[in-house]
């Protein structure tokens, strides 16, 4: 008799304790090339927390307009700015901005072919002229490499040579395009070549025309788990990240 109410107290106990704690879904949004850092971490921070994130990705522009139309989340990964912008909109919780990596932008081939010297400006600004097309993000898409590379082909003096011969992508990965053959050169964040089998990093652009997208998380003011989404923003900047950063070209955010 004694050991069964022991038993009930036990079970009891332990409903009591699971209904104190339950395992929390969270609903994370994230931009561009963060996206597939994100998916290789979130295994270790599912089966450490017990809680389950769905992940949504799209350009920063687009998720920004989303946001803006209502869009709940508890957690986003986009630029800064973006992330400020959305503070003082009341969309993030105010001092919630954690700054997570930095990726820059390099150019691409198909695996295989060979690489062009993009080793100086004049030298990326004569591979561009030489190729039969390029690929890159289309800038009215809101992605912030295609947005930085055509203002960068205008301060270039490249622009109008090279307009014609742009494929220009709708999100997603520019090394698609270079993959199918579809064009000869992808300029695309570093993180976002790397991946991919079917094409080979060139180099990163020039150090006087780089460019570094940093990458920062902020909590939803919709959220109805605070504690556990600022528990996935750390296990987005934790040891296990900073590795894997590494490992895809990209480095700690400022």
């Amino acid at each position: 008799m004694r050991y069964k109410a022991l038993l009930l107290a036990g079970v009891t106990s332990a409903a009591l304790w699971a209904g104190a704690c339950p395992a929390a879904e969270l609903k994370l949004l994230t931009a561009g090339a963060f996206r597939s850092t994100v998916l290789a971490l979130l295994p270790e921070y599912e089966r450490t927390s017990g809680n389950k994130v769905s992940v949504e990705n799209d350009t920063v522009g687009a998720l920004m307009k989303r946001i803006e139309a209502g869009e709940s989340f508890d957690v986003v990964v986009m630029t800064p700015a973006a992330v400020d912008k959305l503070a003082s909109e009341g969309k993030v919780i105010s001092g919630s901005r954690t700054n997570l990596a930095r990726v820059g932008v390099g150019v691409m081939v198909k695996a295989g072919a060979s690489k062009p010297d993009i080793s100086t400006v004049e030298a990326f600004k004569k591979a561009l002229l030489e190729a039969k097309s390029i690929s890159f993000i289309d800038p009215a898409s809101g992605g912030s490499s295609g947005i930085y590379v055509e203002k960068l082909l205008e301060r270039l003096g490249i622009a109008d040579q090279v307009k014609p011969k742009e494929k220009l992508k709708q999100g997603g990965y520019v090394a698609d395009y270079v993959e199918s053959g579809q064009a000869e050169l992808g300029i695309h964040q570093i993180s976002e070549i790397v991946p991919h089998a079917g094409v080979t990093l060139v180099g990163p652009l020039p150090k006087e025309i780089q460019n570094y997208t940093v990458y920062a998380a902020g909590i939803g003011t919709a959220t109805r788990d605070a504690a556990a989404a600022k528990e996935l923003i750390a296990s987005l900047s934790g040891p296990s990240a900073l590795a894997l950063f590494k490992s895809k070209g990209m480095e700690p955010g400022d």
